[in-house]
This record gives structure tokens, sequence and C-alpha cells, in this order.
């Protein structure tokens, strides 16, 4: 079966079957499931089939750190290359810190804004092909309100479209059962 240009490989086995050869390029996709099910490992695989077509590669973690990224790549005897740029987002020592927090805006605005920035321009310079942004629960509890949270996503899938990037959004699935924003969106 030979390459089609409209369709990025997850390089899942039987996937890309399913799929009809893969995710359509350019498009924003939701893969959700509770902790534990294989989300990061799916994300993981679709940037290494990425990285094996020439594609530059952005993973984008709110939720694990580099290093732990990194082992459980290890532990399917995969290791992370050069096309793959791992952006952790991880909050500032002063937002831990009670008493240097903001008093008169609340944290989690600008936490959200700093994080959103730090997302935009983290794809401006690496300009990816692929994109994983783990985790939009994350998101969520940045948001703290159902309109933030639509709003910050519907503003974050019109960016991922003017940048072409074929974008994998993973959700825990940690939300209200009848939150279903992220489906909507994309």
């Amino acid at each position: 079966m030979g390459t089609d240009e409209t369709r990025a490989a997850t390089g899942v086995p039987g996937l890309d079957e399913i799929l009809g050869g893969g995710l359509t390029k350019g498009h924003a996709f939701l893969l959700e499931g509770t902790p534990g099910t294989g989300k990061t490992t799916i994300a993981v695989k679709y940037l290494l089939e990425g990285e094996e077509e020439g594609d530059k590669c952005l993973y984008i973690t709110l939720s694990e750190t580099v290093a732990e990224l990194r082992s459980g790549a290890a532990s399917h005897g995969w290791t992370l290359g050069d096309s793959i740029t791992v952006f952790e987002l991880v909050p500032p020592e002063d937002i831990l810190d009670a008493s240097r927090q903001q008093s008169l805006l609340y944290a989690s605005d600008l936490e959200l804004g700093e994080t959103t920035k730090s997302i935009i321009d983290v794809i401006e310079r690496v300009r990816p092909d692929r994109i994983v942004l783990d985790s939009l629960s994350e998101t969520r509890l940045l948001a703290q309100s159902s309109l933030k949270y639509r709003r910050q996503l519907l503003a974050m899938k019109h960016f991922f479209a003017r940048h072409g990037a074929t974008v994998l959004l993973l959700d825990d699935r940690t939300s209200e059962v009848s939150d279903k924003t992220a489906h909507s969106i994309v």
C-alpha cells in the first residue's frame, strides 16, 4: 500500500487501516481515555511515525515531564529522535509559592494566558507538521469555566489550522461526563 499524501499515518498496527491510511492532515483529533489506557503510547508512536516520514514533530506536555516521556518511550524500545521536539510546560515556581501569587488577577487567568502564549511561541518556533498536546484536562483546569475552556479550544483549533499541522489532543476523561466541549470542537 502506497503512502497517501492526505493522511498522517499513526504507525499503530491496524489503526491506520481502520482510518483509511491515518489521520487527515491539517486537522485536529481527540484521543481520550481513562488514565493508563495508552494515550501517551499512541501519541509517541504517532510522532515516531511522523519522524520516519520526515515530518517535524512537537510533543507539548502539561502533565508529564520530559524524563517521564522519554522513559515511557524507552520502555517500548523507542527513542525520541532529533525531529521530535518535546516541550514541557511546567508551572513557574512562583505559582507554587502562595505568598507570591497575584492578588488582583486570578492565578488561573494568568496561567491560562501564559500557557497559551507558550504553546503559540513553541509552535511558531518549531513549525511542526505533527503536534501532540497532552493534556486537555490541564487546560480545562486552568480555564476554570466551560465557556473559557470552549473559547480556548476554539482559538487553539483555529491557530493549529492556520499552521497546517495535524494535531492529536489527549484527554484523560477526568471531566464531568456531560462535558462534551472537546468532542464538539474537533
